[in-house]
C-alpha cells in the first residue's frame, strides 16, 4: 500500500498553511506556544490549508509533551471541549416552538461533541490517524486512574468506528514473502501463544497447511490491525501444544478442518472497535474460495478467565454442584506442579471440566453476557460451544489463566445467522452435548442453554 504520494501531497499543504497563516499571533500566549492555544486556533481556523498545518503542529507538541504534561492536556481537552448548556437549552426550545428540519438540525449541532470537531480537525494532518490512535493508546492507561477522561474515550471509539468500518480495512495474506517490516510486527502483535522467533514464524506461514491472514488500514501504513493464524488438517485439535509441533503435512491435498488458533489486535489505541468478526467471516470465503475440501470451521481458543473466576468461586463456598471431595481436590491447584502429575490430572479431570462447563455455559455479566471474552465474541459472531479440551494448554500461562482447558467454537455456515441472534436476542450459549453433559447439576434459572448436534 504505497500512500507516499498523498503523504507528500499533505506535507505540502501543511507547508503551505505554514506560510499563509499568520500562525504566532494565534497560537502563543505570553509569546510561548502551548497546545492550548494550538488547539483553539485550530477549532476557529477557517482555511483548509492552515487547518493541516495547524493539525500538525499541535500533534507533535502532544508527541513532544512529557506524561504529566499528557496528563494536562487530557484535562484541557475533557473541560474546554464540552457542548454549551445555554446553546443545547436554546437550540431545543426552538425546535419545540417550531419543529422543523432546519431547527433539528441546529439541535443536533448544538448537542454535537465539540472534542469530535477537535477530533476530526487532528485527523487533517499528514499521518494524522496514526498519532490519534496513538494517543488514545496513552488516554486508555489513565482511564482507571482519571473516570472523567471516559467522554474523551467515548468520542475517539465513536469515530474510529466509522473511521475503521469494514469499507475501508483490506485483508492481506501475510506469507513468508511479506515484507519483513511486516513479519517482525506479526512476532511483536502476537497475543495468544508466543512465536518463538523466525523458525516458528516460518512453520506458522507454511504454505502447505498453515495460514495467516491480517487486516490493514490505508491510514496506518504497514501496521496490521488484527491478524489471525490458521491450520488446515483433517480433524478438530484438542491441544495447542501438539498444533504448534505438527510438522508439515506432505500429502495435504483435502484438508477438511481450518482451525483458526490465534487472533491477535495489534493497536491497543483501537481497543473495542470489532475487526474480528469481519475477519474471520472474510477469511472463511478466502479459505472456502482456495481449499474447496474444507467443510469445518474451527477455533482452538483460550479460556483467559477461568482460573481466577474458579478460584474466586472456591473461595466464597460457592460451586455446590461438586462433591466435598472434589472440593477438597481442587486445592491441588495451589500447586504450580500438578499439570505435570499424572495422579494429580486424574483426580482433578472431572471436577474441573465440570466447573468450566458450569463457567462456559451459565456465568453471566450483568448485562446477561457470558464472563468469558472469548466466548462472547465468538458466541456473538454465531459459533456455538463445541468441546472443551483438558491439558489443551500445558503452558505456564495455560495453566495459570485456564487450568489448561482450550475451547473448540465450531462456525457451522447454515448455523451463523440464527445462532447469533440467538445470542443477542435471548442470551443464549449454543453449546453442543458433549459440553452440556459435563454439567453436573442443571439450573435453568441462571442462563438460557441451548443444544447443537
Amino acid at each position: 500500500m504505497d500512500v507516499s504520494f498523498f503523504q507528500e501531497m499533505l506535507s505540502r499543504i501543511s507547508e503551505r498553511g505554514r506560510q499563509i497563516l499568520d500562525l504566532p499571533s494565534l497560537i502563543t500566549v505570553g509569546g510561548q506556544e502551548t497546545f492550548e492555544s494550538l488547539c483553539k486556533a485550530l477549532v476557529s481556523s477557517r482555511g483548509e490549508a492552515s487547518g493541516v498545518a495547524l493539525a500538525r503542529r499541535v500533534l507533535d507538541r502532544y508527541k513532544e509533551a512529557s506524561a504529566e504534561e499528557k496528563d494536562a492536556i487530557f484535562a484541557f481537552i475533557a473541560d474546554h471541549f464540552v457542548p454549551q448548556g445555554a446553546g443545547i437549552e436554546k437550540a431545543a426550545n426552538d425546535y419545540l416552538l417550531d419543529p422543523t428540519p432546519d431547527t433539528l438540525e441546529r439541535l443536533v449541532r448544538s448537542v454535537d461533541s465539540p472534542r469530535q470537531g477537535l477530533l476530526r480537525r487532528l485527523n487533517l494532518a499528514p499521518n494524522g490517524t496514526s498519532d490519534l490512535v496513538h494517543m488514545r493508546q496513552d488516554l486508555i492507561t489513565r482511564l482507571n486512574d482519571n473516570p472523567g477522561l471516559e467522554a474523551i474515550d467515548r468520542d475517539f471509539a465513536h469515530l474510529f468506528s466509522s473511521w475503521f468500518n469494514r469499507g475501508f480495512l483490506v485483508l492481506v495474506r501475510i506469507s513468508w514473502s511479506s515484507p519483513a517490516s511486516i513479519l517482525e510486527k506479526i512476532i511483536a502483535y502476537e497475543a495468544v501463544h508466543e512465536i518463538m522467533g523466525w523458525d516458528d514464524l516460518k512453520r506458522r506461514l507454511d504454505p502447505r497447511d498453515r495460514r495467516c491472514f491480517a487486516f490493514f488500514h490505508p491510514a496506518l501504513v504497514d501496521e496490521p490491525l488484527i491478524f489471525v493464524e490458521v491450520a488446515l488438517g483433517s480433524d478438530i485439535p484438542a491441544s495447542i501444544q501438539a498444533l504448534l509441533a505438527e510438522e508439515a503435512a506432505e500429502n495435504i491435498a483435502d484438508p477438511a478442518v481450518a482451525v483458526f488458533y490465534s487472533i491477535s489486535n495489534c493497536q491497543e489505541g483501537l481497543r473495542g472497535i470489532s475487526f474480528g468478526n469481519f475477519l474471520i467471516k472474510q477469511v472463511v470465503e478466502e479459505l472456502t474460495k482456495e481449499v474447496p475440501s474444507l467443510r469445518t470451521f474451527v477455533t482452538l481458543s483460550p479460556v483467559p478467565g477461568f482460573g481466577s473466576w474458579l478460584f474466586r468461586a472456591l473461595g466464597c463456598g460457592e460451586l455446590p454442584y461438586l462433591s466435598e471431595a472434589q472440593r477438597n481436590q481442587l486445592g491441588k491447584l495451589r500447586d504450580q506442579g500438578w499439570s505435570e502429575d499424572e495422579a494429580d490430572q486424574d483426580a482433578l479431570q472431572s471436577a474441573i471440566l465440570a466447573a468450566a462447563a458450569d463457567y462456559l455455559l451459565r456465568a453471566k455479566d450483568r448485562s446477561n453476557r457470558p464472563l468469558d471474552p472469548v466466548a462472547r465474541f465468538h458466541l456473538g459472531n454465531g459459533a456455538r460451544l463445541e468441546r472443551i479440551n483438558w491439558l489443551g494448554d500445558t503452558s505456564e500461562k495455560g495453566v495459570r489463566q485456564a487450568l489448561s482447558l482450550m475451547v473448540n467454537y465450531r462456525y457451522e455456515l447454515r448455523d451463523i445467522e440464527r445462532n447469533h441472534e440467538a445470542y443477542i436476542n435471548h442470551g443464549s450459549v449454543i453449546a453442543s452435548k458433549p459440553v452440556r453433559a459435563l454439567l453436573l447439576a442443571p439450573d435453568k434459572s441462571r442462563a438460557t442453554v441451548s443444544t447443537q448436534q
